[in-house]
C-alpha cells in the first residue's frame, strides 16, 4: 500500500501508546472488549417482497424489519434496488480519493474540507480510531454539477439511498402506529450525509480501533461495507464479529430511532476492528433529523 496516502495514526498516537504501555505494561483494552466469542450472521430482509401483489407477504416483510429493529437494532437487506454496479463504480472511486497524497486530502475543495482521520480528542488509547473518512452533506452532493466521474457516481448512489431510507423509516413508524409524514417534513437532505471510510492496515491491532465502540445518532444508518472483516456489535451483552454478505446492505438502528419509538427499536453499541494486513472499505448513509436552532 502506498504510504504517502495514509494519514500519519502511529506518529499522532505514539505519546499516548507509550503512556498505556508504561502504565500498566499491557495494551489499553480489557479483556471483555477483545473477546469475541462467535461470528453471526445478521437478520436478512428481501426488500422485494415489499412489491408483492399479495397483501400478506408485505405485511410480512414489514413485521420482519420491525422485529429485526426491536431485537437486533442491526438487520441486513437484500434485493433493495441499489444495482452490484452502483456499488463496484462508487468502490473504484473511493479507493481512488483515499489513495491521494495525505497532504492533498487536507487541503480544502470540494470534497476534501470534509476529510476527517483519527481521533484529535482522543485522551486515552480506548478512544483511538485508526481510520479516515469523508463526511460530505448530502445537499453537496446532489448539489454539485456532476462534472467528474467521482460526483456522478456518489450522486447516484445518494439519490438511490435516500429513497431506501425513507421507505424503511416509513415503515417502522408506521409498525409503530404512527403517520409517515414525520420523515417527510424532518428528515430532509440538508440533515443527512454520506461518509466513505478508510481503515488502513494496523501493526497495533490489539490495541486499538478502527473506529471505536458507539451508538449511531442518526435515526437509521445504511452501510455497504466491503469483505475484509471488521465490523462487531453488542448482542446479548457481548461483542459479536458480523459476517460480511457481499448482497446486502446492513441497517443499523440509530439513537434518534430508539428515542422516537420510546425504546422500542433498539440503537446498539458496535464498532470496527482493525487489521494488520487488509485495508477496509466502507460507505455509511445516516439519515438525520434537522435540528431545530
Amino acid at each position: 500500500m502506498d504510504s504517502i496516502s495514509v494519514p500519519p495514526l502511529h506518529e499522532a498516537y505514539e505519546m499516548l501508546l507509550s503512556k498505556t504501555r508504561n502504565s500498566n505494561g499491557e495494551n489499553g483494552f480489557d479483556d471483555d472488549q477483545v473477546l469475541v466469542e462467535e461470528e453471526i450472521e445478521l437478520p436478512v430482509i428481501n426488500m422485494n417482497h415489499l412489491a408483492e401483489s399479495d397483501e400478506v407477504r408485505r405485511q410480512e416483510c414489514k413485521y420482519a424489519i420491525a422485529k429485526a429493529s426491536q431485537e437486533w437494532g442491526f438487520f441486513e437487506i437484500v434485493k433493495h434496488g441499489i444495482s452490484n454496479d452502483v456499488f463496484s463504480g462508487l468502490r473504484v472511486e473511493q479507493e481512488n480519493i483515499f489513495k491521494q497524497p495525505f497532504e492533498k486530502k487536507r487541503k480544502e475543495n470540494k470534497f476534501f474540507n470534509f476529510y476527517r482521520w483519527g481521533a484529535p480528542t482522543a485522551t486515552c488509547i480506548r478512544q483511538l480510531s485508526w481510520s479516515e473518512a469523508f463526511h460530505i452533506p448530502l445537499t453537496d452532493i446532489l448539489g454539485s454539477s456532476g462534472s467528474n466521474t467521482f460526483s456522478s457516481t456518489i450522486q447516484q448512489f445518494a439519490t438511490q439511498v435516500s429513497i431506501l431510507a425513507k421507505t424503511l423509516a416509513d415503515i417502522l413508524a408506521e409498525k409503530m402506529g404512527h403517520k409517515s409524514s414525520f420523515f417527510q417534513e424532518n428528515c430532509l437532505l440538508s440533515s443527512c450525509y454520506i461518509r466513505l471510510n478508510r481503515y488502513p492496515p494496523c501493526p497495533l491491532n490489539s490495541e486499538v480501533h478502527g473506529l471505536m465502540p458507539h451508538t449511531d445518532s442518526s435515526f437509521l444508518t445504511i452501510l455497504h461495507q466491503d469483505q475484509v472483516r471488521g465490523l462487531q456489535i453488542v448482542k446479548d451483552g457481548k461483542w459479536v464479529a458480523v459476517k460480511p454478505n457481499p448482497d446486502a446492505l446492513v441497517i443499523i438502528i440509530g439513537d434518534l430511532f430508539q428515542a422516537w419509538s420510546n425504546e422500542v427499536y433498539k440503537s446498539v453499541e458496535h464498532r470496527v476492528v482493525t487489521n494488520p494486513k487488509s485495508e477496509r472499505f466502507s460507505m455509511a448513509y445516516f439519515f438525520c433529523r434537522l435540528m431545530i436552532q
